[in-house]
């Protein structure tokens, strides 16, 4: 079965096409044939004016176009795609998914917070957790954060909270929202104490390969720190250079690190994994077991 996701995040829209094979003992894998990144940056637009300009809908309706050329050409059987945090803020953004439907055919669901929450539980990242261990997993989008607490094998708790790379760049997040996710962080993990940090997300997958770590192996909350200080007294272009990071991943670096460091020093999380996963990981197994369920 080859299914397709396509997630519209506050800094790229994302097209992942995955093929599922499943073997005699029930177990199911899912092998990549490609994923696709277009940085649409609609959180720029949103976060700053309320809205999605012509320029950046037009962008992200080519886009969807030549997504929905290359699923026909993978034979694609069946989709899921669902925008987050800029086009669930933006004004015209239930306009903005009517013309999607009217140009391209695409169904795409405006999720909230907690449903991204619930989509990247669908991962099946807590399979392969320590039943004996507790595990903040931190996942940093444009517009939002999601955090979820796993500890003995049971979510603790599922949150979103409404500060992500783009609205930290526009100076969007408050003092406020951060005392609240101090807080809240703070309560909720100090009696599922040593715990671990799990990361996902774009910038804490370049953060690994820069690193050179080997995979499986964590990353030092203290390596990170380093990483923030070391970017954050660089210019946008000497990060380009030094790491050689693209336009639209040399400006949110940097916020994205100050959101993973300030959630795990609040959590006592000394170490984070990376995994390598994502919403769209999420969505492609959601959909492989609704299909499955109907067969």
């Amino acid at each position: 079965m080859i299914l397709a996701a396509i997630d519209i995040g506050s800094n790229a829209a994302r097209l992942l096409i995955s093929e599922t094979s499943i073997y005699k003992d029930g177990s199911v894998d899912f092998t990549k044939l490609t994923l696709l990144r277009i940085p649409l940056r609609l959180g720029f637009d949103v976060f700053n004016t309320g809205f999605v300009s012509d320029e950046k809908k037009q962008k992200l309706i080519e886009t969807l176009k030549a997504y929905k050329l290359l699923m026909s050409i993978y034979n694609v059987e069946a989709y899921k795609a669902c925008a987050t945090s800029a086009m669930r803020d933006a004004t015209n953004g239930p306009q903005i998914r009517k013309e999607i439907f009217e140009e391209t055919g695409f169904e795409i669901k405006i999720i909230s917070g907690l449903e991204e929450a619930n989509i990247l539980y669908e991962t099946h990242i807590a399979e392969g957790l320590a039943d004996n261990k507790s595990y903040i997993y931190i996942d940093v989008g444009g517009g939002s954060t999601e955090v979820t607490l796993f500890t003995e094998g049971h979510t603790i708790f599922k949150e979103s909270f409404n500060i992500g790379t783009i609205r930290l760049l526009q100076n969007k997040v408050t003092d406020e929202q951060w005392d609240h996710v101090k807080w809240f962080i703070k309560t909720h993990t100090k009696d599922h104490q040593p715990l671990e940090a799990i990361g996902t997300g774009g910038n804490i997958n370049k953060i690994f390969s820069i690193s050179k770590r080997k995979e499986g192996k964590s990353l030092p909350l203290d390596l990170l720190k380093d990483y923030y200080k070391e970017l954050s007294y660089s210019t946008i272009e000497e990060r380009k250079h030094l790491y050689h990071l693209r336009d639209d991943r040399a400006d949110v670096i940097v916020p994205a690190l100050q959101v993973y460091v300030s959630i795990m020093r609040w959590a006592g999380a000394t170490e984070i994994y990376v995994p390598k996963i994502g919403l769209a990981d999420g969505l492609i197994k959601m959909l492989y077991n609704e299909r499955a369920g109907k067969m």
